[in-house]
């Protein structure tokens, strides 16, 4: 099968890697970074700068983009990928997109002829470079068949949320309303605990093995000891999903207080110029109210 990557950042380099490694996928890349694409040439891949450049009759292409408008651009847009396409290939559109905007890029595919999975993706940087991502489907069983091989490489558990495009963006959405709050609760408590006079390291060794610790304040906090801004994924990504919380809540009428007092902390780490740090660096804002020393600072 004839496969394309579109976006190769933190998850969508993991994700190419191991398509590579699965057996019968033959692979192209797609980011307009020249390292991005000397990076996927270099472990066997073949890569090109733009959509409109992919190999002709590409089977199924795996978009791993940061928005929906580059989704769009890179599906559909004057140098998109459709026209590179096999009658029949299925798009399979892991970004974090609002539910309307799956439907919308959902139903352009289907009048091209094309097969489309909603397929959000969660796991990180760590769990693309692994293979074990957890993918949230939705799609019919035709898109999901022709997805199979790809699904299979990347991901350590695919969840088919039913046939309609946008279930699995509506789940994404929900599953990063639990994240972004649960970086910035653990960014706050580090902040607090630093605050109050204690060692940071101690403080993160004691939450860690205890009950009130979460998977992102064990995976985040970590960065914050390390004084590693290196961006895994940034404080601007949480402004975005935050955002889309926020609109699909007020679409259906659900208050959302903890997600929306979350999010302008992350607004607020991003107008302190600190929106392309790694996401864990939403502690700015707390160390601009506050005045604390993080750690390796002095």
């Amino acid at each position: 099968m004839r496969v394309a990557v579109i976006g190769l950042g933190s998850m969508g380099m993991g994700a190419a890697l191991n398509l590579l490694r699965a057996p019968g996928l033959e692979v192209a890349g797609c980011d307009p970074r020249p390292a991005a694409q000397a990076e996927f040439v270099a472990a066997g891949g073949s890569a090109v700068g733009r959509a409109a450049d992919l190999p002709e009759g590409t089977e199924a292409v795996l978009l791993l983009v940061v928005n929906a408008a580059q989704a769009a651009a890179a599906l559909f847009g004057p140098e998109g990928a459709a026209p590179r396409l096999a009658p029949g290939a299925v798009i399979v559109n892991s970004c974090t997109l609002a539910p309307e905007d799956a439907r919308r890029l959902a139903a352009e595919a289907e009048a091209r002829g094309l097969l489309y999975v909603d397929a959000p993706v969660s796991g990180g940087a760590a769990g693309a470079r692994a293979g074990q991502m957890t993918v949230m489907a939705s799609g019919s069983a035709a898109a999901m068949a022709k997805a199979a091989p790809l699904l299979a490489a990347i991901a350590k558990k695919v969840w088919h949320l039913g046939e309609a495009p946008g279930l699995g963006a509506t789940m994404k959405v929900v599953h990063q309303l639990l994240a972004g709050v649960h970086i910035a609760v653990a960014a706050e408590a580090m902040a607090l605990g630093i605050k109050a006079g204690l060692d940071p390291q101690r403080l993160f060794e004691i939450v860690t093995g205890a009950a009130g610790n979460s998977w992102m304040f064990e995976n985040r906090m970590p960065h914050v000891l390390e004084g590693d801004e290196t961006p895994r994924s940034a404080v601007d990504i949480f402004v975005k999903d935050l955002g889309l919380v926020g609109d699909l809540a007020r679409d259906v009428a659900f208050p959302t207080p903890l997600a929306a007092q979350a999010h302008q902390l992350f607004v607020a780490a991003r107008a302190q110029g600190h929106g392309g740090k790694d996401d864990a660096f939403v502690i700015r804002a707390y160390q601009a109210l506050t005045g604390i020393r993080l750690p390796k600072e002095g």
